[in-house]
């Protein structure tokens, strides 16, 4: 329905105008909009359109996970709020959704003041691909004085680390890009990995950029320390058991069906065939965080279900 892509398309907008807002803060703001523009005659009807709207911005990415945390707190809301006069309800709905946009960005600050300590002057960092809650951590430390270096991993097959890398240089951090592969043989040499997340499930654990898993098990291996920088809103109610329960799972992943010949015989071809065919965020399981820092708190694993409960119950 024609109402449903309008929502779609003020999500693409919203990321697109403002490349630092994450999927949950956009998907939030464009529920807004979409309840401010779709009036309902019934509290029933009203209900059933916000479920719709959510269900519509979920389909619209293959990678919904980050996506799907900001929909299922909107969609709480309104299910907490669903026995009060219909009125009321939007415009309740429509003051919260613009304050925790409007807020959203002071979680990454608040994050960052938190785990500033845990970097260590004169120390060295591992971090996976590219996160904006990290790299304002890292860029706190380096604002404060604090003297680091910082390994960065290739992050194939986005090269999310090249963007990082980027960044830091620009900030004056001294780093280097490392092969995906080359993580075990520098691992000694680091104090932490640092690592963001699409989401934090429910024990504890992250879904993450493909990859985080085995950086992760190597740290652990090493005895680093791993640190997950998340905010709160990116929590969601998933219980992964392993790689395959993730709901970006698709059986086509990984296939032993080979490539066409003319796609084997152009190179960028047969890379973009590769990057399609594998999966594009991994679950990294709680036995591999040692903490996470929130907008919440320094958090254990263990106490991610607690504020689960919080926020949805």
């Amino acid at each position: 329905m024609a109402e449903f892509e309008s929502i779609v398309q003020d999500y693409k907008q919203n990321l697109a105008v403002d490349p630092d807002m994450s999927m949950p803060v956009a998907a939030v703001k464009a529920l807004v909009a979409f309840i401010q523009n779709h009036p309902a005659s019934t509290m029933v009807e009203f209900v059933e359109m916000v479920k719709a709207a959510t269900q519509a911005l979920k389909a619209s990415s293959a990678n919904a996970i980050s996506l799907s945390a900001g929909c299922d707190l909107f969609m709480q809301a309104v299910t907490r709020m669903s026995n009060a006069n219909l009125e009321d309800c939007r415009e309740k709905l429509i003051n919260k959704g613009t304050r925790f946009v409007e807020k959203a960005s002071s979680c990454r600050e608040s994050i960052a003041g938190l785990g500033v300590s845990f970097i260590r002057d004169n120390g060295v960092v591992l971090v996976h691909s590219y996160s904006r809650v990290v790299m304002a951590l890292l860029l706190r430390a380096a604002s404060q004085g604090k003297r680091f270096r910082v390994y960065v991993t290739e992050s194939r097959p986005t090269r999310g680390g090249a963007r990082t890398t980027e960044a830091l240089r620009r900030a004056g951090v001294p780093c280097t890009e490392v092969l995906d592969c080359a993580v075990s043989y520098i691992v000694e040499q680091v104090d932490c990995v640092l690592f963001g997340a699409e989401g934090v499930v429910e024990n504890g654990g992250i879904i993450n950029q493909i990859g985080t898993y085995q950086v992760a098990i190597v740290a652990k291996a090493a005895s680093k320390p791993v640190y997950a920088v998340a905010e709160s809103y990116k929590f969601v109610r998933l219980f992964p058991l392993n790689q395959f329960d993730l709901p970006t799972h698709r059986p086509s992943v990984l296939s032993f069906d080979p490539p066409s010949p003319e796609v084997l015989a152009d190179e960028a071809q047969a890379l973009k065939w590769v990057a399609g065919n594998n999966p594009s965020v991994d679950y990294t399981p709680p036995s591999f965080i040692t903490l996470l820092f929130t907008d919440l708190g320094v958090l254990t694993p263990s106490g991610v279900s607690d504020e689960l409960i919080k926020l949805y119950y």
